[in-house]
């Protein structure tokens, strides 16, 4: 054959568009959503020769297969619990008290896995600094089992003073389980997997099917953020474990995060999340350890597992039910702006009903296509008359929503399509008036370092500026 001949490009051309066809339907038939089958769709049948390949790496996955997979994963994991009897035993001591905040939720106990438990003590953990001083004295403390999962860990000065924490405990024997995500955390050497092993720790990557190839697949990633020590106290939020998160990237600094403390029946609920991603990891359970007696008052709390496996998309709706609920306030800190229509409509609709609807979003990016992306669903939400803040200072990375009076929710979920329906995350959800008042003023003082974005802005924003932005919300969808 003459590869220098003008047919054989031809057929190359004639062949690749063909390809591009294919996968198109391909996507059509597969994408969950309609907005991300269009984003896939339109540039394999355009621009085959720039789409296929970021298709077949990062689009063509069957997910129907996985999500078959992983739910047989959490069927046989919650089989076994069975015989540990625990569940049951939270439930009946531990109901729920009567909440009328907690009413006007009206679809969290269906939406939740989990119950709605009453007689926990929570703690804001504000930053860095407080979070791991926190999660480190917990570790420190710890006689039976330490549970830690984080979307990523470095290895730099935090990421080795947690391992070498860890490496200590387990020689003192307390076991040790580490679940870390296997692209979030790609940057890990081997070398700190290994001594953690050689050193008694039970440590394994999160990951949606084995093989080399699978270090290309960016969706269905763990976004998990649990330490659970003895079952006693817990952790959750959005801190992972690098020195970024304590200031250490000049280009971010001052990083602004927050972490919850838990100590109560909900922290049962964390084992659970942390027994389910580690049974489908390992096909072997965590320890469950539950605590003989409970405070008599305390937070009414609601952990909220999402993740794409779902029957529904849980954290759309999450947010949804929340910004439905609210009376006379919501208010959201996410470090990505980018809502579903759902999510989106719900804002609108709680501008119109006189809602204080505030949304704090970084003025830093870290992911300059995310945060074109962001910028103009900022702009529209201006126009629909939601109040959006950009935090000045440094990177903005944090995940609360604060509704009315009571209710708050701080976990790893962001407000995203991401975070929607390709990640597995968790939310703390929060009934109580004193901690909801810690919860604002901490949002006061944050809102205190932020410039309030006006229509202007958007008028007086670059036409080729525009332009990126549009084309990188067209992305949104699989961002």
């Amino acid at each position: 054959m003459d590869y220098h001949s003008p047919y054989f490009f031809g057929y190359v051309i004639g062949f690749t568009h063909l390809l591009g066809m294919v996968a198109a339907l391909h996507a059509v038939l597969t994408v969950r959503t309609a907005q991300g089958a269009i984003a896939w769709a339109m540039p394999l049948l355009f621009i085959p020769y720039l789409a296929l390949i970021p298709y077949l790496v990062f689009g063509a996955r069957s997910f129907n297969a996985y999500i078959k997979a992983r739910r047989q994963a959490n069927q046989e994991m919650h089989v076994a619990m069975a015989n540990l009897n625990w569940r049951p035993w939270v439930e009946e001591a531990l109901a729920a008290r009567e909440s009328d905040s907690y009413k006007a939720l009206r679809a969290m106990p269906k939406l939740g896995r989990m119950p709605c438990l009453a007689n926990n003590q929570v703690k804001l953990l504000i930053n860095g600094r407080a979070t791991f001083d926190a999660i480190f004295a917990a570790i420190d403390k710890a006689r039976q089992a330490v549970l830690v999962q984080f979307f990523i860990i470095h290895d730099d000065i935090i990421g080795r003073e947690l391992q070498q924490l860890l490496l200590r405990k387990a020689g003192e024997g307390v076991q040790i389980f580490v679940l870390y995500d296997r692209i979030g955390s790609h940057a890990l050497p081997a070398s700190y997997v290994k001594e953690l092993r050689d050193g008694g720790v039970q440590v394994k990557a999160f990951a949606t099917r084995g093989g080399w190839f699978n270090r290309f697949q960016v969706n269905f990633r763990n976004h998990r953020k649990i330490v659970v020590a003895d079952g006693e106290v817990g952790f959750i939020g959005g801190h992972n474990v690098g020195d970024e998160y304590l200031g250490g990237n000049p280009r971010l600094s001052p990083w602004r995060d927050t972490h919850v403390q838990i100590n109560g029946p909900a922290v049962a609920c964390l084992q659970e999340s942390f027994a389910e991603d580690w049974y489908w990891a390992t096909r072997e359970l965590s320890p469950l350890i539950l605590q003989d007696t409970y405070p008599d008052n305390g937070v009414l709390c609601q952990l909220l597992a999402s993740g794409p496996a779902d029957p529904q998309e849980t954290c759309s709706l999450f947010f949804v039910e929340a910004i439905h609920s609210a009376v006379h306030r919501v208010w959201i800190t996410t470090p990505y702006f980018i809502p579903d229509e759902a999510v989106f409509a719900a804002l609108r609709l709680a501008v119109m009903r006189g809602v204080d609807v505030r949304v704090l979003i970084p003025a830093r990016p870290d992911h300059r296509v995310v945060y074109a992306a962001s910028s103009l669903f900022a702009f529209e939400a201006v126009r629909a008359g939601v109040r959006m803040f950009r935090y000045q200072p440094g990177f903005l990375h944090q995940k609360v929503v604060l509704v009315d009076d009571e209710v708050s929710a701080i976990g790893s979920a962001n407000l995203d399509n991401r975070s929607f329906r390709l990640n597995f995350e968790i939310t703390l959800l929060t009934v109580d008036r004193a901690f909801a008042d810690q919860v604002e003023a901490m949002l006061q003082e944050d809102f205190s370092h932020s410039r309030e974005i006006t229509a202007e802005d958007s008028r007086d924003t670059h036409r080729l500026q525009q332009l990126g932005m549009r084309i990188a919300r067209l992305i949104s969808p699989v961002l």
